[in-house]
């Protein structure tokens, strides 16, 4: 069987993926009461419905587990303690250098790359070389500590891992940690890593960053390479990037990603050193919770940026990209993954994210596709505008860990909405997710989400930077 899975490994085609072990599912009757108390119990809607198919994500899900099976049985976790890391190789006590954490769906050379799944685990062999996105790090010698949990196949946004474990948000314990780079956050913001290399391709470096309280960037795409980066959608929006606990951080995990970033990164502090230089639209969207704007308006004026308001046709452009995001994003999953949907160690909730794959894939992936460059072109102009675009990375807090183990894709649902990342993705932009201080909400912080143009990584975290100082004072 591993050898087969190795050959599959090779196929992106779903249609031409040999076929894996397969196991009998029954429908639960959790699943049919959700099925039958939506306002349609048909995916089938989803195929006539164009991009509005979007609002009916959760109603997908619920038809979809109908073959996946419910567990109301928790399973034991296979990790201790916070489970920020699969695989933790202590550093030296005497040493004072960079200790970097590696997301373990990238590949380091002797290490079995899980991608967070048991089947993986138990059938591949280590990684005969590291991702070329390793390189840097290597050759300065930086202490890699370990390789850190995440969602299965990375393809799940609320970081829960129910083989391994969750990773547990440092803010508060019983709130999911966000994913799918859940580990990373952990590792850095409770201080076990000063650094974390992640990949984002819908959100998954910045959602978990503003769930746990940390710095995350999402890299321009094909800025870093992604060979020997477990795939999700590399044609148009899988991205490697850095995570910190704070931007100093995330600039020298940067460094260590793009050979030279250091000296960009100190020509935008010197071209712009203060933020009455930087011109900032802010994106507003109708369902964020008021709290979560006030923080972010704050933080802005805080700061000092000239803030420019966008007017509401960026705003409905950027919820059409929301919707087209998902839907690539989504579909990427089924072209990755779908020779697990029925496979013995894959967990049902992400069988029932590889199938929903199926839906997008083939009724709603290539139109959104085809939407892509005007999206693109909107960003262009709002750019010869504004410097940067700011809005909230996520729209709310984030939820709470379900009590019990359903699986049913429900939380994954409700992220998706939550979540203001995908659209950048489906752009393609760089964006930095950078905590400002919430009050009056269950958690004391939430998350800016600023926008740059392409290859704006600098200036993004020059900005994070006045953010950063602001804030703290």
């Amino acid at each position: 069987m591993a050898a087969d899975l190795a050959d599959a490994s090779l196929v992106r085609d779903p249609r031409l993926a040999p076929s894996v072990a397969r196991r009998d599912h029954q429908p639960c009757f959790l699943a049919v009461v959700l099925a039958k108390n939506t306002r349609t119990s048909s995916v089938a809607h989803m195929r006539h419905s164009g991009p509005a198919g979007f609002k009916w994500l959760p109603v997908a899900l619920a038809s979809l587990v109908l073959c996946s099976g419910c567990s109301f049985l928790p399973r034991p976790n296979k990790l201790s303690g916070n489970r920020a890391f699969i695989d933790y190789w202590p550093p030296d006590p005497n040493s004072k250098g960079l200790r970097l954490a590696v997301k373990d769906n990238i590949d380091m050379k002797g290490v079995v790359t899980t991608a967070g799944s048991e089947i993986f685990s138990k059938t591949h062999k280590p990684a005969a070389k590291d991702a070329p996105c390793l390189a840097i790090a290597r050759q300065r010698n930086v202490q890699i500590v370990g390789k850190t949990n995440l969602t299965e196949f990375a393809i799940s946004p609320s970081g829960i891992n129910e083989y391994f474990g969750t990773a547990v948000n440092p803010l508060k314990g019983n709130l999911i940690p966000g994913g799918s780079s859940s580990g990373n956050a952990v590792a850095v913001a409770s201080g076990v890593a000063d650094v974390a290399f992640g990949t984002d391709t819908a959100g998954s470096i910045r959602v978990p960053a503003a769930c746990c309280g940390v710095v995350g960037l999402k890299t321009t795409y094909g800025l870093i390479p992604i060979e020997g980066v477990y795939p999700v959608e590399p044609e148009h929006l899988d991205t490697v990037g850095p995570m910190g606990k704070d931007i100093d951080h995330t600039v020298q995990g940067m460094e260590l990603l793009q050979d030279g970033f250091a000296a960009k990164y100190a020509a935008a502090k010197a071209a712009k050193p203060t933020a009455q230089s930087i011109r900032v639209g802010r994106l507003k969207l109708k369902s964020t919770d008021p709290k979560i704007d006030q923080a972010i308006d704050d933080a802005l004026a805080k700061t000092g940026f000239q803030v420019v308001a966008l007017d509401d046709s960026v705003s409905d452009k950027f919820e059409q990209a929301k919707r087209d995001g998902t839907t690539v994003a989504s579909a990427g999953a089924w072209i990755s993954d779908a020779r697990f949907q029925f496979a013995l160690g894959v967990t049902a909730r992400t069988q029932s994210v590889i199938r929903l794959g199926q839906v997008t894939y083939t009724t709603a992936y290539r139109s959104a596709l085809a939407r892509r460059g005007a999206w693109q072109r909107t960003l262009s102009e709002v750019f010869e505008k504004v410097d940067l675009i700011a809005l909230p990375t996520l729209q709310k807090t984030p939820p709470g860990r379900p009590l019990l183990d359903l699986r049913i894709g429900i939380l994954e649902a409700l992220m998706l909405q939550l979540q203001n990342t995908v659209a950048v993705n489906f752009a393609g932009n760089p964006a930095l997710a950078v905590p400002v201080p919430l009050h009056g909400a269950r958690v004391p912080v939430t998350s800016l989400q600023l926008i740059g143009p392409r290859l704006a990584e600098a200036d993004l975290l020059n900005a994070g930077r006045l953010v950063e100082s602001a804030v703290n004072r």
